[in-house]
C-alpha cells in the first residue's frame, strides 16, 4: 500500500488551487463539499469559478501563484495543466509546508484524491493507487446504485443521537441498537420524514434499554479449505457479527481479515505431532467468552464436522447452557477432488468413499485395510503426510496393487496449491522428493483426470522407480 487512506479534518483550514480550467473545476466541485477555506489562483479562470467566487464559496485571485501564497495551507492542488507551471507551483507549496497534488501526475504528488461516493456524513472513498481509474469509476457507480440516498439523513439523525445512546452498555448492546436503527427501523421511518425517524430512534432506544442483557452464542463455522471465495454466505455473516473468533492454525489470514475489525482473534491451533492447545482448554475458552455475552465464532478449517472435534466442543457449550449452531464448510476432500478434476464417487467405480485421519496412529491401525485395498476403492486421508510409509505398508500387506493411483494435494484451493500424482509403490519416496508444505490431503484410488485441464504448475509427476518395501 503506497497511499494510506485517511479522512482529513478540513473545517476552517486553507486549501489552495492553482489553475482555472477543466482540471481545476473537477477538483473544486469536490472540494466545495467540504468546510475548508478555498483560494484559487488563476489569471484566466473559468466562468464557473468566477461565479463561485461571486457567491462567496471561494476566494479568487486572478494572477499566477507566487511565493507565500500557500502559507498555512494544508492541501495544495496544481491544476494548471502545464507540466512546467505545475512543477513550479507545487514546489512553492511544498516550501510553505502544504501537502501537494499535481493533477494527473501520480509520481510527483504527495497525496491523491480518491473517487468518492457522497452520502454526507457517510463517505466512501475508492482508490486504486492510480493503477486503474476505470475500475475505481465502476466501483463508484456500483456503490451509488446500492447505497440509498436516505443513508445520509439517517446518519445525520443518528450522529445527533449518539450521546443519548451512551446510556446503553458498550459493546454488543450498543451495536445491536444501531444495527436495528440503520438496517431495520430507520430506513422504514425516514420515508415519512425526519421527525418520524427521530421518533423511531427514541422509541427504539427505550426498547433496547428495557431488554435484559443478551446471552452469548457460539457459531461453529467451517472456514473451508482456505480460499475466501469458498466461504458460505452464512459463514461471512457470522464473521461479520462475531465479538470473538477462536480459530485453528489452518484458517488462512485472508479469511481472518473478513472478521469484524473490533473482534478479538484467538489462535487455538492444533499442530500435528507438534505443540498444541489441549482440547479441554479450547472448550473452556469458548465457554468463557460466550458467558460474557459475546457472539463467539469457533472457526475451523474445512468443515467443523469432519475431524474437527465438533461433538466435544458442542457438548461443552450445551453443558454451560449456551446457545449454538453449526455453519458447514467445504471440506478438504471436496476441494482436493475438485483440484484434480475428479469425483469422490463414480458409478461403476465406487459407490462409497472413506474419510480417514492419519493423525491418530493408534486409531489408524483399526481401519478396515483389507476393504480399502480392493480395486476401485477411494479414500480421503487427512493429515497423512507423516503416515505415508504406514499407509503404503498396510495396504500392500492386504493385497493392494503397487500401481494403485494416489494423489496428494497440498494447500488445496490456495495459490500455493501443489498436486503430486504418484502410486502406492512410490508414495513415500515421491512425498519426500516433493516436500510439500502446508496441509495436505491424500486421495487413495484417484489420479488427476487430465494434466492439461488443470492449472499450470500444479501437478508434479515424480520419479518412476519403485520403492522397495
Amino acid at each position: 500500500m503506497q497511499h494510506f487512506p485517511i479522512f482529513l479534518a478540513l473545517a476552517g483550514r486553507r486549501i489552495v488551487v492553482s489553475g482555472g480550467g477543466e482540471a481545476a473545476l473537477a477538483k473544486l466541485r469536490l472540494l466545495l463539499k467540504t468546510e475548508a477555506h478555498i483560494t484559487v489562483h488563476a489569471p484566466q479562470p473559468d466562468p464557473q469559478i468566477q461565479q463561485w467566487a461571486t457567491e462567496g464559496k471561494l476566494r479568487l485571485v486572478q494572477r499566477r501563484l507566487e511565493p507565500g501564497d500557500t502559507t498555512c495551507a494544508v492541501l495544495f492542488y496544481a491544476a494548471d495543466e502545464d507540466e512546467t507551471e505545475d512543477a513550479r507551483t507545487s514546489a512553492l507549496a511544498r516550501a510553505d509546508g502544504a501537502l501537494t497534488n499535481i493533477v494527473d501526475n501520480l509520481q510527483a504528488s504527495q497525496f491523491i484524491t480518491p473517487a468518492i461516493v457522497d452520502r454526507d456524513p457517510v463517505t466512501v472513498a475508492i482508490g486504486t493507487e492510480g493503477a486503474a481509474p476505470v475500475l475505481a469509476r465502476k466501483i463508484k457507480a456500483d456503490l451509488e446504485e446500492r447505497l440509498p440516498t436516505t443513508l445520509g439523513p439517517l446518519a445525520r439523525i443518528g450522529k445527533a443521537f449518539r450521546k443519548m445512546a451512551e446510556a446503553l452498555p458498550m459493546g454488543r448492546a450498543r451495536r445491536d441498537f444501531w444495527a436495528d436503527y440503520y438496517f431495520k427501523q430507520g430506513p422504514r421511518a425516514i420515508v415519512e420524514g425526519k421527525e418520524a425517524a427521530e421518533t423511531t430512534l427514541e422509541t427504539l432506544l427505550q426498547d433496547h434499554l428495557s431488554r435484559q442483557a443478551k446471552l452469548g452464542h457460539v457459531a461453529f463455522v467451517g472456514a473451508g479449505p482456505g480460499d475466501p471465495e469458498l466461504l458460505t454466505l452464512k459463514a461471512r455473516r457470522a464473521l461479520d457479527e462475531a465479538d470473538v473468533v477462536i480459530h485453528d492454525r489452518l484458517v488462512s489470514p485472508a479469511i481472518l481479515e473478513l472478521a469484524r475489525r473490533e473482534a478479538i482473534l484467538v489462535n487455538a491451533g492444533k499442530e500435528g505431532f507438534g505443540p498444541s492447545m489441549r482440547q479441554e482448554q479450547i472448550n473452556d475458552l469458548i465457554v468463557e467468552h460466550a458467558q460474557t455475552g459475546a457472539q463467539v465464532v469457533r472457526l475451523k478449517g474445512g468443515d467443523p464436522a469432519v475431524f474437527g472435534r465438533l461433538d466435544e466442543e458442542v457438548e461443552a457449550v450445551r453443558n454451560a447452557g449456551i446457545g449454538w449452531h453449526v455453519v458447514p464448510g467445504i471440506t478438504a476432500a471436496s476441494a482436493s477432488a475438485a483440484a484434480i478434476g475428479q469425483s469422490l464417487t463414480s458409478r461403476g467405480r465406487n459407490d462409497d468413499v472413506r474419510f480417514l485421519t492419519g493423525h491418530d496412529m493408534a486409531g489408524f491401525a483399526d481401519h478396515d485395510w483389507r476393504a480399502l485395498a480392493r480395486p476401485g476403492e477411494v479414500a480421503a486421508i487427512y493429515m497423512g503426510k507423516k503416515a505415508a510409509r504406514y499407509i503404503q505398508g498396510r495396504l500392500t500387506m492386504h493385497g493392494a496393487a503397487p500401481d494403485t493411483p494416489v494423489t496428494v494435494v497440498a494447500n488445496a484451493s490456495l495459490p500455493t496449491q501443489h498436486v503430486i500424482a504418484t502410486t502406492l509403490a512410490r508414495l513415500p519416496a515421491d512425498l519426500r522428493a516433493a516436500a510439500p508444505t502446508g496441509p495436505a490431503l491424500t486421495l487413495l484410488g484417484l489420479e488427476p483426470r487430465a494434466k492439461d485441464a488443470l492449472p499450470a504448475d500444479t501437478v508434479t509427476a515424480l520419479s518412476q522407480q519403485e520403492v522397495s518395501l
